[in-house]
């Protein structure tokens, strides 16, 4: 080691200074990298100091993203002109005396987002009181701040920041492209607007000088909060969203959750559609999204993520809403109480929801069917033809092996087309595909229901109910089934051997790496003993770390696809229609267990317009 490498390892690693006061602005600098950490956020605290101020009314613009221009107007209260000054200085607020920092029931109370936002850029504040004969104006730009000059403004409040992190260069390096913070702002403005419905909103993009681009306006919303949200999710997350959600409405010791969940089959492959909102202010709290996820555990697959809007109101002494800087995350009181509530409510929902499914999967199959206009060809041969072996073929699976009749035999003999269907939701089995798919008439459409995935679903929910009742019944095999598994699976289901009991599933060691089958559930009739228990390893290893009731839950669902009616297995009509009434009277059953489709519906108008007759 030469002698330069030997001085800087020697270096002490910190300079012991003497402990002092730092400044306004260095102080209002590091508040401002806890409150603003990038364009989105300080549109956050603006648009939220605009809310406290009882704003019907608010407009929002940016340039370059944010980063050299945001604007915030509304028309709420205003300030009066002398105090303004005191609205930039530091911890000074309208909406607490600090005598009970508990009961905070705004927006924001620290009186830190003028001041740092002040301290990273050049901040212009007009406003005007409603009694104030004309508006006024100041500006700050670190610790530099203007005198309080006369300014043109009819009512509210005008907030401009120029130059955003002018004053902090290093933090300007780190904000992404213009395009990126954009869209940020908007996700922003989106979930600020979710939770005042009765507010107006416009979002304008200002980068180009003279041709301002409006992105988003919104108008309020009549109505309570309940009657206001469904105009104003369908505005910002579509029609979609709002003709596949389930209105969610529940209380429970001074705690009161609504809004709208999404149907399992309009789920998102990531959690990019769920809006939770905690006392009117958007949270992505832990508690709360694993909440939302465990409501969805028996009708989602671990990739796919629910949708929903939910709004959780309780008392302020109930909920910590200051234990992280942009107030992102809460603490509440009784957590326990929350998830449960949330949980019972969306669960309550789903199972309400009977065998209903996502409007989207018809108009994805629809879309399916449309031909390309490109392709220009003619169906039919130009001239009369023999049935092709194909064809031929085509008809002994839709038909069966007696082939062809002249005419489609109805599934269910002597039930009049017209008139049954007009009394079940899922319409009367009149045909079966490929020994895998129902086809099914309607009053006003067909139905084609995926065999397997549905039984899949009412198997679960029995054996869920029977568990739920008692023990689940079983069956005693005739002679046990010995069967062979690695140390890890067999180990596994010696451990789950009592709960496995309740399910109707008895297995005891049998030496060396063997376990011996003698019950499994009645419900199942004869299954692969091997294949059935490596299934159950399978899903008690995967779940090793989720507590008990969940494990159990995943054993009964891989339970449930072994009892269930295999694609490839040919129906009889009654067969068919006992599985259409059966899906109308299980709750959940409009998905597999895995979140998956267990039928899709076509509407007549739908299929005319498929063959121009409408």
């Amino acid at each position: 080691m030469n002698a330069a490498t030997h001085n800087i390892a020697a270096e002490p690693r910190s300079i012991r200074r003497p402990i002092r006061q730092l400044d306004a602005a260095a102080a209002n600098r590091i508040a401002a990298g806890e409150v603003v950490e990038r364009p989105a956020s300080a549109i956050k605290e603006l648009v939220e100091n605009a809310l406290d101020a009882e704003a019907r009314r608010i407009a929002i613009a940016y340039a370059d993203g944010g980063k050299t221009l945001l604007r915030v107007a509304d028309d709420g209260a205003g300030i009066p002109p002398e105090e303004l000054p005191l609205a930039l200085s530091r911890h000074a607020t309208s909406k607490i005396d600090g005598t009970d920092l508990t009961d905070i029931r705004s927006f924001g109370f620290r009186g830190e987002a003028l001041p740092s936002l002040g301290a990273v850029g050049r901040l212009t504040l007009t406003s005007r009181w409603a009694s104030a004969p004309e508006a006024a104006s100041l500006t700050v730009r670190g610790d530099e701040t203007g005198g309080v000059r006369p300014a043109a403004l009819a009512r509210g409040t005008v907030v401009e920041l120029a130059g955003l992190f002018s004053a902090t260069p290093a933090r300007l390096k780190f904000l992404r492209s213009d395009r990126a913070e954009a869209q940020a702002i908007g996700e922003a403005v989106r979930r600020l607007a979710m939770a005042a419905p009765g507010v107006g909103f416009t979002l304008t993009d200002v980068t180009e000088p003279g041709a301002p681009r409006e992105l988003l306006r919104l108008d309020p919303e009549p109505g309570d909060l309940f009657d206001a949200l469904p105009g104003r999710l369908r505005a910002i997350l579509g029609a979609d969203f709002t003709q596949n959600a389930l209105p969610i409405e529940a209380g429970r010791d001074g705690l009161r959750l609504a809004g709208f969940a999404a149907l399992p089959t309009f789920s998102r492959g990531a959690a990019v559609a769920q809006y939770l909102f905690v006392n009117g202010r958007a949270v992505r709290d832990k508690l709360l999204v694993g909440a939302l996820r465990a409501a969805y555990a028996d009708v989602l697959a671990r990739d796919r993520h629910p949708a929903a809007a939910l709004f959780l109101t309780c008392e302020p002494e109930a909920v910590d809403v200051n234990v992280h800087p942009a107030k992102a995350e809460v603490r509440f009181r009784d957590p326990g109480l929350v998830r449960g509530l949330m949980i019972g409510a969306l669960k309550q929902a789903l199972a309400a929801a009977g065998h209903r499914g996502a409007t989207t999967t018809g108009a994805g199959m629809l879309g399916a069917f449309r031909p390309e206009a490109a392709v220009a060809r003619p169906i039919w041969p130009a001239r009369p033809s023999l049935p092709t072996r194909a064809a031929l073929g085509f008809a002994e699976e839709l038909l069966g092996p007696e082939g062809w009749s002249g005419r489609v035999e109805p599934a269910t003999p002597a039930v009049p087309a017209e008139e049954a269907p007009a009394d079940y939701p899922l319409g009367v089995a009149r045909a079966q595909l490929h020994a895998t798919y129902v086809v099914a008439q309607t009053a006003d459409g067909i139905v084609i229901v995926d065999q397997h995935a549905a039984h899949e679903r009412l198997v679960y929910e029995r054996l869920k109910a029977e568990r739920g009742a008692a023990r689940v019944p079983g069956q005693i095999l005739l002679i046990p089934e010995i069967v062979e598994l690695d140390a890890a699976a067999r180990a596994a289901l010696l451990d789950a051997a009592p709960e496995l009991e309740t399910l109707g599933l008895v297995i005891e060691p049998f030496g060396g790496g063997a376990l011996c089958l003698r019950e499994t559930p009645a419900i199942l009739g004869a299954v692969d003993g091997r294949a059935l228990l490596a299934d159950i390893a399978d899903a008690l290893i995967e779940d090793a770390g989720r507590g008990l009731g969940a494990r159990i839950d995943a054993v009964i669902s891989r339970i449930s696809c072994h009892g269930s009616i295999r694609a490839g297995r040919r129906m009889t009509g009654p067969e068919m229609d006992a599985l259409l009434r059966e899906m109308e009277a299980t709750p959940l059953s409009g998905q597999c267990n895995h979140g998956r489709p267990t039928y899709v519906e076509l509407k007549l108008a739908d299929v005319e317009r498929l063959f121009g007759r409408r």
